[in-house]
């Protein structure tokens, strides 16, 4: 061996012991300062949360910042406190340690709602997100726009559950809604094609904002059927689902019609395109608009079709919010009001 590749060689094993010592560290830290946050909030302020007892906080910080260095400070040992506060269980909080540095954990204990804080916590163990795309994806609202938040609360926990045990990611965590294109730089008039030609000049930015495992397959894929050519605008393979997911893009609002014709696009691909293995084809139509009640008599889901709005334009993070959180509600509690199959149909009863 020369010189040069025995010095590759090793240069690799320092790398790796780097790494190596890195991720040690980090766990230690993580753990460290979460039995510091339990040991203040049971011994110090015997579990109360309201206020922190502020003095007795500040106090105690400067000792030990006097003592072991600006990490100890009093910002630091309340991000300590929530973390003790947050997770209970000294196993979890190791698991953790093992997966995820100390900065990703301290922009998660803040998020107030457990679900939302495990979606995030998955996705970041599942994805490998770096602390950076875990802050985009917070201020993004990714978990609103998710499919899944619009679920109710069983199957998220089911679902969540399987990615952390399987890891088994499903469509309900991937298809979002509203799908944010603010990047492609549209004016506010513009044609469908117009459209697409900014997706694919973007199209890096587009895959990013698919989500988890897309990568580009085709444009305008023709369709040979009978003595007629169709054609699907985008066509995309997503490897953590092992489906082709075919998108269509339409500039007014969703339309019944639309349904059919994305039907005829998936069953063409099953036919044709899907490989042993492979989960069946889905389908993404992206609108400027919907009627949600006409979506949910044409009961698209059954059927592997997503319809959802996209942004050309970056509403305010108010707007958005409010909208998210408002169509979220309306879904759960359309959801938690939907007839039985014996209230649809008056005769089931006799039937039985």
């Amino acid at each position: 061996m020369t010189t040069t590749g025995l010095a590759g060689d090793i240069r690799v094993l320092i790398d790796e012991a780097r790494a190596g010592l890195a991720a040690t560290v980090n766990s230690a830290l993580t753990m460290l300062y979460w039995r510091i946050g339990r040991r203040i909030r049971a011994e110090v302020l015997q579990g109360e949360r309201a206020g922190y007892g502020e003095q007795i906080v500040a106090s105690l910080a400067r000792q030990l910042e006097a003592e072991h260095g600006r990490g100890f400070g009093a910002k630091n040992l309340r991000h300590m406190l929530r973390f003790g506060e947050v997770f209970e269980a000294e196993e979890i909080v190791y698991a953790l340690s093992r997966q995820l540095s100390w900065t990703h954990l301290r922009s998660l204990i803040y998020i107030d709602d457990p679900l939302k804080r495990e979606f995030y916590l998955e996705m970041c163990r599942s994805e490998g997100w770096s602390t950076r795309t875990l802050q985009g994806r917070l201020d993004s609202m990714l978990f609103e726009r998710t499919a899944l938040s619009r679920k109710p609360d069983e199957l998220l926990t089911s679902e969540l559950a399987t990615l952390r045990d399987q890891g088994v990611l499903g469509p309900n965590l991937v298809l979002k809604d509203p799908y944010v294109l603010d990047f492609l730089g549209l004016r506010d008039r513009y044609l469908e094609k117009d459209l697409e030609d900014a997706i694919l000049r973007e199209l890096e930015n587009f895959l990013l904002e698919l989500g988890a495992g897309f990568s580009f397959v085709a444009r305008q894929k023709r369709l040979q059927i009978d003595n007629n050519d169709f054609y699907i605008d985008l066509l995309f393979y997503n490897r953590r689902l092992r489906r082709l997911v075919a998108i269509e893009l339409k500039l007014g609002e969703f339309k019944a019609a639309d349904k059919g014709q994305m039907e005829l696009y998936l069953r063409w691909l099953a036919k044709y395109e899907q490989e042993p293995g492979e989960a069946p084809p889905l389908g993404i139509i992206l609108c400027t608009g919907k009627n949600r009640e006409q979506i949910e008599l044409l009961e698209l889901d059954q059927s592997g079709i997503h319809v959802a709005e996209y942004l050309t334009g970056l509403p305010s993070r108010q707007l958005l919010e409010q909208k998210l959180h408002e169509a979220v509600a309306l879904s759960k509690a359309r959801l938690e009001n939907r007839p039985s199959p014996d209230r649809l149909d008056p005769t089931a009863s006799e039937v039985k």
